[in-house]
């Protein structure tokens, strides 16, 4: 059994941890970039098909491509953002199962054959989501703050970063080091009562 974390991991993943949308002009090496991977990567999904794919958007040309998607509001923390992750879904995943799923090798039939084009895209979208979810924990975890947004038009983002129509973007996720100086304070949260049932 796992022993709960202690208070500081709690502060730095959740109870302090703020959306950021102000950033210090710090870089984030590569290297962080694949370990912050590589830990959320390990998060469950169903059947652990891993549709989740990544774009980390860094140079000045990238994010002059990834610019004319944003909607206006999202544009300037956007753009100083050392690296804005593309959280997509592959829509294609299935074809990946023989490896993910190595005891099951029809495990990849599931998913395959008419008329399962909605349950694939229902099952992808679901499961990259909670993978874009394993990334920001993550990332707090190894001590960058994150900003993750809507605000921007999947189509055009699609059209110039996944042409190939494979992945899909779900969400923008801005990285680096966030200006705590510029934060606002945390809107409210709904409470057990409101949100939850024990039944």
């Amino acid at each position: 059994m796992a022993e709960p974390l202690d208070e500081q991991a709690l502060n730095a993943i959740f109870l302090e941890a703020h959306t950021h949308g102000a950033w210090l002009p710090r870089p984030v090496d590569d290297a962080l970039l694949r370990q912050i991977y590589e830990i959320a990567r390990l998060g469950p999904t169903s059947a652990n098909t891993n549709p989740m794919r990544v774009t980390f958007v860094k140079s000045p040309a990238a994010k002059a491509r990834l610019k004319p998607a944003l909607s206006a509001g999202n544009v300037e923390k956007t753009m100083a953002a050392p690296v804005t992750a593309i959280i997509a879904s592959d829509e294609r995943f299935h074809e990946l199962m023989p490896k993910l799923w190595p005891h099951n090798p029809d495990m990849a039939k599931n998913f395959t054959g008419p008329g399962k084009e909605e349950f694939v895209h229902t099952h992808a979208f679901r499961n990259g989501t909670l993978g874009g979810a394993y990334l920001i924990i993550a990332a707090r975890a190894l001590g960058l703050d994150a900003g993750p947004m809507s605000g921007f038009d999947n189509a055009k983002v699609d059209a110039e970063f996944f042409p190939d129509g494979r992945w899909k973007s779900n969400f923008l996720l801005n990285l680096g080091y966030g200006d705590a100086s510029k934060l606002q304070p945390r809107n409210p949260r709904l409470s057990f009562e409101d949100a939850c049932r024990i039944v």
